[in-house]
């Protein structure tokens, strides 16, 4: 992909506005961009300059307040503000130039879109003369970014610089957040206009909701008052609300069971003993069977995914459903709502608490057989995994180990795969922001960009970029990035020599036959790559741990390291599976502990 900066035409010299107030100062598009930027309280950038957006990067040099990380690929630099973002609960903030740069960035964005993660994309775009005829490294990445954006900007003039790039901040981080794009042409960035601050923000039909309507809530807290087995089910909004505290009051209020789905792990700390754990697809059984069996679900931030839900139409089906959600585009959307509630989380979950106890008065509710059952379930299935037969590490035990000495207070960024399943169900998460992962889009390569993020916003914290080797080959290169810019995270390659999960299925549901699964990076293969050496070519600590009693030593040195990133090559075995799970397309009351365990599976996936 040719990064040649394009040809300058002579800048036009603007006229002066008999208007303009002689203290009104004048800056270019380009340092329009920074200066707002600076403005509105960013610290980093993550990108990678190229012609469309060179008049940004000169200006870019010369701030003292801007951190500008140069990443290796346009999508490092997306998935790296995202991990920023949800590490942090900041605006994540990433940079490119026009045509490929642009485009590379698209992965990333529709990764924070499915995730309502809070980015500002700003790309640079061909002269505006030019625009339509093809011309070199054009693209039309507003077009392109409008389904999988909250909004998608194009800036023609210097004088709208300030507007966009605010109004875009604004959008990014209000109401549902997510991604915001803003393209902006090279005459844009060139010419100068008159830059005041602040710039007024004109968003007609942009007035989300926040404050929810006081009878839904009553109405939310009688039935939970009443019923005799509620759940309450918990998504990764509550996360982006930060309302964990107030979630921790309500259920506690309340008494009833919860369950944190795959984005909202670490939501409700999941030591306390009416976390159920996590629902869907590959959640434990109890999380699982509470949801089908309620008579009431509180899905709080949640938007009832394919992978939670099983078979939709099988789905709770005693249940009556509270739906809360910020976007009223998700309310009633898979799951018809009995009682639907649009606003913020956080202020919701403090009016239902508050209308909860007014509602159960002085009678406690009876929640008493529920939670016999669910204990039994607890006590039958509890989480675990098999040891493994050919000799080789079992991944869930690595990486319950890289849990348990790293502990809460640390980071961890998964891949997408098994490796992903096995981190969200063996490390035990007590904090939100602890657990970041390609949820929605499943996006392989997410894992090393998204720690790096992650490490610039928390420095102080130890971040885990937990992937596998086929994910890792995606966006290994960030570690060039890391090295250079000293953001020591450390990486655990779950090293099965394959894709894992596709593998999974394809054991499953193909017979067995492994069609291009086969990666040969591991145990008894060619280690193409050798990921020690690709480590200690990128400047990183290389390890390679393949016996048990090394599992601790290895992860305590990773921890001990902090001058240099840390890649440790653990050698898993290429059998292990990952369960619970429930195959797609049947009801989630087939839920299988264990492969031994279950019935024919009669549905492809």
């Amino acid at each position: 992909m040719s990064r040649d900066p394009q040809p300058t035409p002579p800048t036009p010299t603007p006229s002066p506005s008999p208007s303009l107030a002689s203290h009104v100062e004048e800056l270019s598009g380009a340092e329009a961009v920074v200066r707002t930027l600076e403005l509105l309280g960013v610290d980093d950038i993550f990108g990678l300059p190229g012609g469309a957006i060179l008049p940004v990067y000169d200006p870019l040099m010369d701030s003292k307040k801007l951190r500008h990380i140069l990443v290796r690929h346009e999508q490092g630099a997306g998935h790296a503000a995202q991990g920023y973002a949800s590490a942090s609960g900041r605006v994540g903030v990433c940079i490119a130039t026009s045509g490929p740069g642009a485009t590379n960035l698209v992965t990333a964005i529709a990764d924070a879109h499915m995730d309502s993660v809070p980015m500002l994309a700003i790309t640079g775009q061909v002269f505006s003369t030019l625009m339509g005829t093809d011309a070199f490294q054009e693209a039309d990445i507003v077009g392109i970014t409008m389904p999988i954006t909250k909004h998608s900007f194009l800036v023609r003039k210097a004088a709208d610089v300030p507007a966009a790039i605010a109004s875009a901040y604004h959008i990014a981080s209000t109401g549902r957040p997510g991604p915001v794009l803003v393209d902006i042409t090279k005459d844009a960035q060139q010419e100068l206009a008159p830059f005041s601050w602040p710039p007024k923000i004109d968003l007609p039909g942009y007035r989300p909701v926040t404050k929810a309507h006081g009878k839904q809530i009553h109405a939310a807290a009688q039935m939970l008052a009443q019923a005799k087995k509620p759940v309450f089910y918990v998504g990764g909004g509550v996360v982006r609300a930060e309302a964990s505290e107030e979630l921790r009051t309500l259920v506690e209020t309340t008494g009833a069971p919860v369950v944190t789905t795959l984005m909202a792990r670490g939501a409700f700390p999941d030591s306390h003993e009416q976390n159920l754990g996590m629902p869907g697809m590959h959640g434990t059984v109890p999380a699982v069977l509470a949801l089908q069996d309620s008579d009431l679900i509180v899905s709080l931030g949640a938007r009832f995914d394919d992978r939670v839900t099983g078979k939709t139409s099988e789905f709770a089906p005693n249940a009556k459903i509270v739906h809360v959600d910020v976007d009223p585009a998700e309310i009633s959307k898979i799951r018809t709502a009995d009682v639907p509630i649009v606003g913020d989380a956080k202020d919701v979950i403090v009016d239902l608490t508050s209308a909860f106890t007014q509602a159960k008065g002085a009678d406690e509710p009876d929640y008493a057989e529920w939670w016999r059952y669910l204990d039994g379930l607890r006590e039958q299935f509890p989480p675990g995994y098999a040891d493994t037969t050919d000799g080789l590490l079992s991944p869930q035990k690595v990486i319950q180990r890289i849990g348990e000495l790293t502990g809460p207070e640390g980071i961890y960024a998964a891949g997408v795969g098994q490796h992903q399943m096995w981190a969200a169900q063996f490390i035990k998460y007590e904090r939100p922001n602890a657990w970041l992962n390609s949820g929605g889009a499943g996006t392989m390569g997410y894992s090393v960009p998204a720690a790096m993020g992650a490490k610039v916003a928390e420095p102080d914290r130890p971040v885990w970029s937990i992937d596998g080797d086929g994910c890792f080959q995606m966006t290994n290169q960030e570690l060039a990035t890391c090295t250079i810019n000293k953001i020591p995270i450390k990486v655990a390659i779950i090293n099965n020599s394959s894709l894992g999960m596709v593998k999974q299925w394809q054991t499953l549901f193909y017979d067995g036959r492994h069609s291009n699964t086969e990666l040969d990076t591991g145990h008894d293969s060619v280690h193409v790559p050798d990921f020690v050496k690709l480590a200690d070519a990128y400047g990183c600590l290389g390890i390679r741990v393949t016996k048990d009693d090394e599992i601790d030593d290895a992860i305590k040195l990773a921890l001990e390291t902090n001058d240099r990133p840390v890649v440790i090559d653990f050698v898993v075995s290429k059998d292990a599976m990952v369960w619970p799970m429930v195959p797609q397309g049947v009801s989630n009351s087939y839920v299988q502990y264990a492969r031994e365990h279950s019935p024919e599976f009669d549905e492809e996936v």
